[in-house]
């Protein structure tokens, strides 16, 4: 699990994004604020969906800690907790498909707007490394699996 920064109307927003150990993502959020609530929320959406992980690995983040903290005190079974740098790399490098498609542009100029086309980009990321199949008789390319999910 690990986040990253967007800028939207001139300050920085935040993109929490969780990927498993061969880099499927498992879920993302885009919040306002870094800090426990957020990451709480984060971590309470990802659980809802995809099950319980037995282990999280996080970057050296204060409130990504606090809230698998506060996560566990609520468990039988705790989820173990990794705060280490370099086993976040499968984390990092799924931020490039983000970076590559925001770096060019100034910045969003709407929170709504921004949360909107950042979630377009990670779909479409998805489909790209073959987390989303299409399981029709016809093969669908990538922008036909994302129109037929829009529509």
């Amino acid at each position: 699990m690990d986040e990253t920064y967007i800028k939207v109307k001139g300050s920085w927003k935040f993109l929490y994004h969780a990927v498993d150990k061969a880099g499927n993502m498992i879920d993302f959020l885009f919040r306002a604020k870094r800090e426990k609530a957020a990451a709480r929320r984060f971590f309470d959406k990802a659980i809802a969906k995809n099950g319980v992980p037995e282990t999280v690995t996080i970057d050296k983040s204060g409130s990504n800690l606090v809230a698998l903290h506060a996560v566990n005190t609520e468990r039988e079974t705790l989820i173990k907790v990794r705060q280490l740098k370099y086993f976040n790399n499968v984390a990092e490098q799924d931020h490039r498909a983000i970076k590559r498609r925001t770096r060019p542009t100034l910045g969003f100029k709407d929170f709504d707007c921004a949360r909107v086309i950042l979630s377009g980009i990670e779909v479409m990321h998805m489909i790209k490394k073959g987390q989303l199949k299409d399981f029709g008789k016809i093969p669908l390319s990538a922008a036909q699996q994302f129109y037929s999910l829009t529509s």
